[in-house]
């Protein structure tokens, strides 16, 4: 501080009181700190120093600036000037700057610390490319703790023996630039003479074995501009992929103590196969054409209003007198430029609401008979419904072009302008066909459909919407349709004239299965429940069963919820006709307590316990098992009560009820006549499982789907999966069908089912199924809690 030429030259201000102000001085000029706060700091350190300098400028700002080796104290004083932008300013241009690191230097000569880098997570590895120079200060100290020496321990460079080609590296790269940057910053590119961050580094590399202290302000800024300077303009591909809290979203490794399949690998399960001798119509086409020529008063179908009245009965007649009408205009009357609008295979929108199962069997068969390909979807609500435009995609892949719907159905859709239906958002451009009777025309007596069966052609397609909210169509082939037709009706024991009784869906899955085409190669009578009527009326379905003296019933296990809870002061029915209570949903956890429920409450009613068959399908495999009463041939019904700690390591281990860990599930039945299945595991390659494994179904039988239309690359992987032994052997020459259903084959040949694929959740290396969070929920919400166990 001699140099100054200040009176400070006459006061003994301490030395680290001078070591301060050094510091000081270098942060303004690195511009770390502004003029104001630096006059502020500055003015701090000299507070208690006052009286000694009286009459001096506490600021400075009036000292001389000469650039020579050694300044007079009788300088005067200047008047303080503005500091241009983007330039060194002359006070800088003395050597206190170059003495004070010098004198920083020789005071810890001794303590031969390694230079400081930029605090990096222990837990993240970086690369001896990257020169990260090692770092052996502790990760909990900050810039803070740094300025108290006395926490800080020394270590001699000489221990780090890649300090030294580290610092080579990076002073020779970052000199240059440094002394480049200090020069330009002088109009006409006249060299400072205080020394610059680089000239500081080239006399730290002179004496390698000297060091940096760690607690100074200087070394840290400077070793943050090298980390700068030395990092690479574009980063290794390595690093892209790396997670910059992967410490956080650490992989948890497995548990030594988790529990493992002890069993032994599982071998195919065969379903019986298909009644031989039976005299089964030669396609569906045919039993309706049968039906509606020799049977033509028989009640097929029967549609109830939101009262719960029978509004309509469809007879076999007129559903084959209706579809033949519907089948010729489609091929014959309607034109695009004077040529035909539909040629056979193409594909029909079929638009019709939950409230009309009629005219969808009328527009469902004629197409069939017109040789057209139906693709039944929901009525649009909106013409921006987000639902619906993933329809419309579905749509454009299978290249529809014409809508069918009813005249009541049509005159609610949003309309255009032109009194036209719009078009929907994302969907293609439609033409609209009511097929309502007064708009078909009446075919010529010598025209005849074609009711053969058509082998492995389309016959129609099911729409699916997967997890993510995408929508996909799976194509069931003729062959397909009548093989699941003939496994239905040789596994529920359906007869002619047997009364059946729907809650679900028409348009699809076991509601289209049951009550629209096995019920037509049977000659059944189905009583359609609407949804609306259950809303209004929760016990319509089981009055029905209780007035037609109905003989099955298809239902979901929220139906018989809803029915306990509105069953009281009702004394007036029975069900002691019902053979069969399908429960639709039967694989789903939560089912079985419903199924329970409700036979505690319907058995003083004629309800028995052998007919409550819960059951398991899929989009993909269409139905998978059936429990069947024992007059046709089923076993004991079984529950199983297992850890749900067991499951989520995907291992099956019986507990008992009084805990509270544990999930209790129904068997779903016997699988399908004709059907070989096994459980493959549920990630990678398809090896078989061990019996006390819990894997993804797999069928291979010839009543499922045959692909997603279109879509080449998963079909292969879904519908197309060869299950492999232990060995590496397929286990048949027959490809299998993935079912997307989680579970395992029991006692008895039957299977359970815990889960589903789409609601598999993977926490570490544990799996959760979303249907167990819902059974669940409704376990314990009357208490308002849940237990911790589940």
């Amino acid at each position: 501080m001699a140099d100054r030429g200040c009176p400070l030259e006459a006061v003994p201000l301490p030395t680290e009181v001078r070591e301060s102000l050094a510091e000081l001085e270098l942060e303004l000029s690195e511009g770390d700190i502004t003029q104001k706060g630096y006059e502020k700091k500055r003015a701090k350190l000299l507070a208690r120093y006052i009286p000694l300098i009286q009459g001096v400028d506490l600021s400075l700002q009036a000292e001389s600036r000469t650039t020579g080796p050694a300044q007079t104290a009788a300088a005067a004083p200047k008047q303080p000037k503005s500091r241009p932008n983007n330039s060194r300013d002359e006070r800088f241009r003395s050597d206190v700057h170059t003495e004070a690191v010098q004198a920083a230097l020789a005071k810890y000569k001794e303590r031969k610390m390694p230079m400081p880098s930029k605090r990096r997570s222990a837990l993240v590895h970086s690369s001896v490319d990257t020169y990260t120079p090692p770092d052996t200060s502790s990760a909990s100290e900050d810039e803070g703790s740094l300025r108290r020496p006395g926490r800080l321990t020394s270590t001699p460079l000489q221990s780090h023996p890649g300090v030294e080609p580290w610092l080579d590296r990076v002073i020779q790269g970052s000199s240059t630039s440094s002394s480049a940057s200090s020069t330009s910053s002088h109009p006409g590119g006249r060299p400072a003479t205080v020394p610059s961050a680089a000239a500081a580094l080239t006399s730290l590399v002179a004496h390698a074995h000297i060091g940096v202290p760690v607690n100074s302000r200087v070394s840290s800024k400077i070793q943050q501009l090298l980390n700068t300077l030395k990092r690479p303009k574009r980063p290794p591909l390595k690093e892209f992929f790396v997670d910059d809290f992967e410490e956080l979203l650490e992989v948890q490794q497995p548990d030594p103590n988790q529990p493992k399949p002890e069993g032994s690998q599982m071998v195919m399960l065969k379903g019986e196969p298909l009644a031989l001798g039976t005299p089964w119509p030669p396609s569906l086409l045919t039993a309706l054409q049968q039906w509606g020529t020799t049977q033509p008063k028989a009640p097929c179908l029967t549609a109830l209003d939101t009262t719960g009245k029978a509004i309509y009965t469809l007879t076999y007649g007129k559903l084959w007198s209706r579809s033949l009408k519907l089948a010729y205009t489609l091929l014959n009357k309607l034109t695009s430029k004077n040529e035909p609008l539909l040629k056979p295979g193409d594909r029909v929108a079929l638009v019709f609401p939950n409230s009309d199962p009629v005219m969808f069997m009328v527009a469902f068969y004629g197409c069939l008979l017109a040789e057209l390909i139906p693709v039944p979807i929901e009525v649009p609500l909106t013409r921006k419904d987000a639902g619906s435009q993933q329809v419309g995609f579905l749509l454009g892949s299978c290249g529809v072009a014409l809508a069918l719907t009813t005249d009541a159905c049509q005159k609610g859709l949003p309309k255009a302008q032109t009194g036209e239906v719009v078009t929907f958002k994302g969907w293609p451009p439609l033409a609209w066909l009511v097929v309502d009777g007064k708009h078909l025309a009446k075919p010529p007596k010598d025209w005849h459909p074609a009711v053969q069966d058509t082998g492995d052609g389309t016959a129609y397609i099911e729409y699916k919407t997967s997890k993510e909210g995408s929508t996909v169509g799976i194509t069931v082939s003729h062959s397909s349709l009548l093989a699941q037709c003939r496994a239905l009706t040789q596994t529920c024991g359906y007869s002619e004239a047997e009364t059946l009784t729907n809650v679900l869906d028409f348009k699809r899955d076991a509601g289209l299965w049951h009550g629209v085409l096995t019920s037509v190669m049977n000659r059944m009578h189905v009583i359609s429940i609407p949804y609306a009527l259950m809303k209004v009326n929760p016990l319509s379905w089981i009055q029905k069963v209780s007035a037609y003296k109905a003989r099955t019933a298809l239902v979901k296990s929220r139906d018989m919820h809803w029915s306990l809870l509105a069953q009281r002061g009702q004394r007036d029915v029975s069900l002691s006709s019902l053979r069969m209570l399908i429960v639709a949903d039967g694989a789903n956890p939560w089912s079985i307590s419903s199924c329970d429920a409700f036979l505690n409450v319907f058995q003083s009613r004629g309800l028995k316990p052998e007919v409550i068959c819960p059951c398991a399908s899929s989009p993909e495999a269409l139905t998978v098992a059936v429990r069947r009463p024992p007059d046709l041939g089923g076993p004991p019904p079984r529950k199983a009560v297992l850890s749900m700690s067991g499951l989520s390591y995907g291992v099956i281990r019986v507990d008992t009820e009084e805990k509270l860990a544990v999930l209790t599930v129904q068997d779903v039945g016997q699988v399908m006549p004709g059907a070989n299945v096994c459980v493959v595991k549920v990630e990678g390659t398809p090896y078989l499982c061990k019996t006390d494994e819990v894997g993804e179904i797999c069928v291979s039988s010839c009543a499922t789907g045959t692909a997603y239309y279109g879509l080449i690359g998963i079909t292969k992987n879904v519908f197309e999966t060869v299950p492999l032994t232990a060995g590496g052997a397929p286990v048949s020459d027959r490809p299998f069908t993935r079912t997307g259903l989680l579970g395992f084959i029991g006692p008895d040949n039957l299977v359970f089912v815990v889960g589903k694929l789409d609601g598999l959740m993977a926490v570490g290396v544990r799996r959760h199924s979303a249907d167990d969070v819902v059974a669940t929920a409704l376990a314990v919400e009357p208490m308002k809690f849940v237990y911790r166990g589940r």
